[in-house]
């Protein structure tokens, strides 16, 4: 069978407008790897950290630092799978610094 895409597989056609390029990579990636429960992982990483972002935006910075520990669980779970997840990790650390 051919590499999986958005035209061939419904969890990378779901998301493909709503992410960047570089976690849409990501998930292709895993998706080829028939790795779909750590491509949802993925996604919930990327909805965590964007709703981080926010959280610190309105000073909110208890329920930011509250959905960064759930960030840090689930990066830890891609990390064991040794997946290649750096542009994450430069995302988190990025927006970890900036919660106070």
């Amino acid at each position: 069978m051919g590499r999986k895409n958005s035209k061939n597989n419904d969890l990378l056609s779901s998301v493909r407008k709503d992410t960047s390029p570089k976690i849409y990579s990501i998930l292709v990636d895993l998706v080829n790897d028939d790795r779909e429960d750590l491509a949802e992982i993925v996604l919930k990483i990327d909805y965590l950290l964007q709703y981080t972002s926010a959280c610190i935006n309105h000073k909110d910075f208890d329920e930011a630092r509250e959905s960064i520990r759930k960030v840090e669980d689930r990066i830890k779970i891609l990390e064991k799978e040794e997946k290649n997840i750096d542009y994450l990790i430069y995302i988190y650390e990025g927006i970890k610094s900036k919660c106070k």
